[in-house]
């Protein structure tokens, strides 16, 4: 089932381009190819997915919503899904799909995992496993993915016009951090876990795109955001 287009309030030239982006993977290839990530230059955003559109650019939050949205716009529910970290590192949000049964997720981030999940899996839990052990810190090897949200359906923020707001849509990421985790270890798997390799930790350096605001020199000594 097709929603009229003025449901959403994307205008025609809006609608052309996110008509044609009616399956996951195409979603996830345009995130890929037409968005550039956002790395907040001149202060932290939370872009609509009217305005990722026209400045094609967003982050990971403002890229699963856009997602969220095209999925909507051609008849499937804007779910996402937050993944949340230990307090040295940061939360990731995915956009969840599903397929024949089985979930699968999009998602835009500037490094070479945490990327798009075929839609193969059984359940949440079992989808966001597979992020779990590539989710980790780049200065110590430490492996940081501790609890996910259920899916949230973002019509609940109709109301707010989260899709085509000209304002930062900042309810939507507080919704995510205030709402119920899910814990997927217990303190003794978190007392056992082994530090992923070095080699590993090489690997996650990898980025489309460096951050201006990032020293890449110091990257043994500084943090930088696996998921950002």
């Amino acid at each position: 089932m097709f929603f009229k287009r003025e449901d959403f309030g994307f205008n025609k030239e809006e609608m052309e381009i996110l008509l044609k982006l009616n399956t996951p993977k195409k979603i996830q290839d345009f995130l890929n190819n037409e968005i550039e990530m956002n790395f907040e230059e001149n202060g932290e955003t939370c872009m609509s997915p009217r305005r990722v559109l026209r400045e094609r650019k967003g982050h990971c939050m403002e890229g699963a919503m856009l997602a969220a949205a095209i999925l909507r716009i051609h008849g499937e529910k804007p779910l996402v899904l937050d993944l949340e970290a230990t307090k040295d590192d940061e939360d990731h949000v995915i956009t969840v799909f599903k397929k024949n049964g089985k979930w699968g997720a999009i998602g835009k981030t500037n490094h070479y995992v945490l990327r798009y999940r075929e839609p193969v899996y059984r359940d949440m839990r079992e989808l966001v496993m597979t992020f779990f052990h590539e989710y980790f810190l780049n200065k110590n090897g430490k492996k940081t993915l501790r609890r996910y949200s259920n899916p949230i359906d973002l019509s609940r923020f109709d109301k707010y016009n989260w899709m085509t707001s000209e304002e930062d849509v900042w309810f939507v990421p507080q919704y995510l951090a205030d709402c119920k985790h899910n814990e997927i270890l217990t303190k003794k798997q978190i007392r056992e876990l082994r530090l992923v390799d070095n080699i590993e930790i090489e690997a996650g350096k990898i980025v489309d795109k460096k951050d201006p605001k990032y020293d890449y020199k110091s990257l043994n000594e500084k943090q930088e955001p696996l998921n950002h």
